[in-house]
């Protein structure tokens, strides 16, 4: 494996989407036509197959996944719905007078270089080594700083914890002490109909297959597939007590050991895969600080307001898949 697939580590997770999307190879009669023709058309702007093959190429690199037809495949849903969404979170962010400076994306560039130990030069050569068009990983993070905005300026002040929230969360957690904690991971791969839930179904398998023979990593994987609130953190819940899982997921976590992966997992809207770091005993000493338990309460408020607010703007674009 390449020592590009091995270092590229991106923060930033990618959406899924439906449909079919063709793999270009060797035998494309022209390079220019293939630029050229539309995978999808998200209001007034275009999605073109050479915006699709640059960020195959980048996803294959960073999540360490083989480079082969079948994963190609696979991606390709994905890799559509992650270009759709994030068309939307740029064109919301111009809507709402937003605007990205390159300083910022740059910024973030430099983030995702610290992260590999590298400077920013230096991981550009190594994106040009690996021939990974760097204009697609600009394209991620500059919507991922937009959305962070629409989400801070239109969301943000909606989430407020009271003092009462913190007490009850508290209490709660107090009247569980001698229960279990799950430190886990997760991917989380949402669906939206019958054909994405097929799909979604069928890559939480082979991402399954790839990790668990040592081909990818968990925490590649999933800053790269899930769409839950750590993704940026290689999909870290936390510590969770056995009364804040559902009781399919809690299932699932008593079956594996430490440092195993559930199978695949179904929820209304999506399937989760579940991977256990560690278990321990809640206790007086383990329980959280107000400041904490603030944190978290805003978090998994906030977190619900963006995905709810993100299926209001799709529900209410112009989105047209054409393959």
């Amino acid at each position: 494996m390449s020592k590009t697939r091995h270092i590229l580590k991106l923060i930033l997770g990618i959406a899924l989407g439906t449909g079919a999307i063709p793999v270009i190879d060797g035998n494309t009669k022209s390079a220019y036509a293939a630029t050229q023709q539309i995978v999808a058309v998200v209001n007034d702007d275009a999605i073109s197959i050479s915006d699709f093959e640059k960020r195959l190429k980048l996803i294959i690199a960073s999540s360490g996944l083989p480079d082969n037809q079948e994963i190609r495949q696979r991606l390709g849903p994905q890799i559509v719905g992650s270009l759709v969404e994030e068309q939307l979170m740029l064109q919301e962010a111009e809507n709402m007078k937003l605007s990205i400076e390159q300083e910022e994306v740059d910024r973030g560039f430099a983030t995702i270089a610290q992260q590999n130990k590298m400077k920013p030069e230096q991981f550009k050569k190594m994106l040009k080594k690996g021939r990974i068009d760097i204009t697609t990983l600009y394209r991620q993070i500059r919507a991922q700083i937009a959305w962070s905005k629409v989400v801070q300026s239109r969301l943000r002040p909606r989430v407020i914890i009271s003092e009462q929230d913190i007490d009850a969360a508290l209490e709660r957690m107090r009247s569980k002490i001698g229960t279990t904690e799950y430190l886990a991971a997760e991917i989380y791969l949402p669906f939206s109909d019958e054909n994405s839930e097929r799909q979604s179904r069928k890559l939480a398998s082979r991402l399954i297959s790839e990790i668990k023979n040592g081909k990818a990593s968990f925490f590649k994987v999933a800053q790269q597939f899930s769409k839950g609130a750590g993704a940026a953190r290689g999909g870290d819940t936390g510590w969770l007590n056995e009364e804040q899982i559902s009781p399919d997921m809690l299932e699932a976590l008593k079956k594996v050991k430490k440092n195993q992966l559930t199978n695949p997992i179904r929820s209304e809207d999506g399937y989760y895969i579940l991977f256990l770091r560690e278990t321990r005993q809640l206790t007086e000493d383990t329980l959280p600080s107000r400041q904490q338990v603030e944190y978290n309460l805003g978090n998994e408020r906030l977190e619900r307001l963006q995905r709810r607010h993100l299926l209001d703007v799709k529900a209410s674009s112009f989105i047209d898949i054409r393959v």
